[in-house]
Order: structure tokens, then sequence, then C-alpha cells
């Protein structure tokens, strides 16, 4: 895949598949023009997480919200389908192909948008990522166990509320959710596995299994029913369940409206654009910092907090009265060494600690470099907690 050059493809181009692979990056002609649209009007704007916020920002308004959608979901294609490709790869056998995989992780936009916080100091892009791959993982789990049954194996491995579910979704009527359901139950309580593992593989019950199944239906129900009918009745429950527990996956690329659908934009009021970029700037130049600085602070605080004692009373020393590490063993009256080995391994802690934020909060990957860069800001910020600068 080649990267999308220009911030008007970020937000208006969609990946195509032939083949299952990478093909073109398709333009929508009305969010290019969209797009252009934004750009005179703020021509200084060049970076795509300015625009990213820009439209979540839109995708809060009501008014609004649909095109904002639409801008999002082009710019998360390259996200998704990165997540898609290494997600796939890592499952040794599965029959769902890189396109099925990035459709079902598309298919979480409106997740995405729901849940993404602009102020917790992550790109969309960051918080998109592990989203759509557990999207993924999780979907290719269950399809995978589902569609290595058989509609007997199926039936017997459904849940009865999800069975209704799926029966209800349907479109059926009480009633008749009720026969299946009762046809079910009898099934399970006379066609039982006799061996361990093959729950998935079953086979049509015996005959004299489906006698005693049709016998239990006819003496609980009012409607009497045949061996033959019952067995239809109970494979379209299978094939309800399965399609409705794993339905196939439509693309949101595919565009929708008239030909006016897009242009929304060009109906806001004079005033309500500047106000918002006004706000994007605000939240990236100063919120953001604000929001990390005290998540910060708070972590690192509570790493202190759960030192052992003699640790917290050397960094103290260390940090706040300044003293070296020879004068803390003297005052302590301990071997320098370990005063040394003390400090250096609380230091570690707290490293872990902001690690492990970063990590969870940020959705960051920790690499050597990144931890020179915390162990700088660490240090840094100890130094102001402890009201003290070492010379």
């Amino acid at each position: 895949m080649h990267p999308r050059q220009s911030i008007i493809e970020t937000f208006s181009t969609f990946v195509q598949f032939v083949a299952d692979r990478f093909s073109h990056w398709a333009t929508e002609s009305k969010l290019r023009s969209s797009m252009r649209s934004c750009l005179k009007r703020t021509p200084q704007e060049s970076s795509e997480y300015f625009w990213a916020l820009y439209w979540y920002k839109f995708w809060q308004l009501p008014e609004t919200q649909s095109l904002a959608k639409q801008h999002l979901t082009a710019y998360l294609q390259e996200s998704c389908y990165w997540v898609a490709l290494k997600t796939v790869n890592g499952f040794a056998s599965t029959q769902y192909q890189l396109s099925d995989c990035f459709q079902i992780a598309i298919a979480q936009i409106d997740r995405v948008l729901k849940g993404f916080n602009s102020s917790q100091g992550y790109t969309l892009k960051n918080y998109a990522s592990p989203i759509f791959a557990s999207a993924i993982r999780e979907t290719l789990r269950q399809r995978h166990e589902v569609d290595i049954c058989t509609d007997w194996g199926m039936l017997r491995k459904i849940s009865q509320k999800r069975l209704q579910e799926a029966l209800e979704y349907a479109g059926l009527s009480k009633d008749e959710v009720q026969s299946y359901i009762l046809a079910w139950n009898c099934f399970k309580t006379f066609y039982v596995p006799t061996a361990k593992g093959t729950s998935r593989q079953l086979s049509r019950p015996d005959d004299r299994i489906w006698e005693a199944i049709a016998n239990a239906y006819n003496s609980q129900s009012s409607q009497q029913i045949n061996i033959q009918n019952l067995e239809k009745c109970l494979l379209n429950a299978a094939k309800t369940s399965r399609k409705y527990l794993y339905p196939t996956q439509e693309s949101l690329n595919i565009t929708k409206g008239g030909d006016n659908s897009w242009e929304v934009l060009d109906n806001l009021p004079g005033n309500q654009q500047p106000s918002l970029i006004e706000d994007i700037i605000t939240q990236e130049e100063e919120q953001t910092r604000t929001s990390q600085q005290t998540e910060i602070n708070e972590i690192l605080a509570d790493a202190i907090a759960q030192l052992e004692p003699e640790a917290q009373q050397i960094v103290q020393l260390y940090y706040a009265q300044g003293l070296n590490q020879d004068k803390i063993a003297k005052q302590l009256e301990i071997k320098q060494y370990t005063v040394s080995r003390r400090l250096t391994k609380a230091r570690e802690n707290l490293l872990r600690s902001l690690a492990t934020w970063s990590r969870d909060s940020l959705h960051i990957s920790i690499t050597p470099d990144l931890l020179k860069s915390m162990s700088t800001v660490m240090e840094e910020w100890l130094q102001n907690y402890y009201g003290v600068s070492l010379e």
C-alpha cells in the first residue's frame, strides 16, 4: 500500500481491494470537494492531526455528524488496513481474507468515535488501532468456532438466550419462537454426545433419537409434528442462529445520499467554523499537555507512595535535601553502594509505572529511545516534586 500524500486525499479516499490485495485509493468526489472548501478557508492548517480533531468536533454536532463520520472513516483507512493485515497474518488457519478483516474493523467506526476523548492525550489513530484489532481477533475467534461446527453441533453449543434472540431478530412470532425453543430443548435433552471433544462435529441423530425427540415435543405441544418437519425446524434454527451471530460485514465505504449530501459544511453559520478552529488549536497546544501532566503527577506520586519506607527516605534525602549518596549513607548508617542500589531500584519502579501508563493510556509502544525520554521526564518531575534542582 502506498501512503496518501495530501490532506485532501487523507480525508476523502478509501481502500479498494482486488484479489484480496490493496489495489488503489478510490476518491469520493463529494468528500474531496468538502476538504478543498475547508483548506481554502484555513490554508495555514496542514496537519492531519488538526483535521482529525476538526472533523471529530463536527462529528459531535448533529447537523454535521454524517459528513464528519465519512471524513473520519476515510482518515482511518490506513490504520484499519495495517491492523487488519497484521491481525489476519497472526491466524494460521482462517478462511477470512484481508478484505474481510478490514471490513470487520472499519465497521467499528461508531464505537471508536463514541469512545474517543480528545482531551486524554492520544491521537484518534492510536485510539482506534487497538479497537480495530480487538474486533477482528474476537470475530475470527468466534467465527472459527461456529464455522467448524455442524448444524447439530451448533445447536448443542448455542444458549437458549442467543437462540431466542436470533429467532426474534429473524421476525418470527412469539408462538413460533416458543415452538422452536421447545424443539431445541427436546433435541438437547435426547441428543447428548457420548465422547469428549465431539460436540462440534456432531452428525445427524439416528432414527431412535429422532423418535424420542418427536415424542417429547408432541407430548408438550398442542400442535403435533412428524420427524421430517421437526428436523427441518431444527436445521432452520441452526441456520438462523449462524446468520444472526455472525452476519456478513458490509462496507462503510459506499457513498450515500444525493448530490448535495456532502455539502452541509457550505451551509454552516459563518461564525461557527472559526470558533471550532480556535478550540482545536487550544486543545492541541494546551489541554493535551495539561491533561497528560496531571496524570503523570498522579502516577508518579502513587508510585513513590508504594516504595518501601527506606527507599522513600533515600529518595527524599536525595531530591528534597540535595544530599549525595555518601552523605545519605552516613546519615542512615548504611553502605554507599546500598544507597546507590536502592536509589536505582526506586527510579526503575517509577519509570516502570510511567511506561505502563503510557502504554495503557496513550496506546504507544515502549522502545529504548522512548524509555530514555521518559527517564528524563521522570528526573525533571522528581526535582520539581521535591522542590530542589540538583547541581
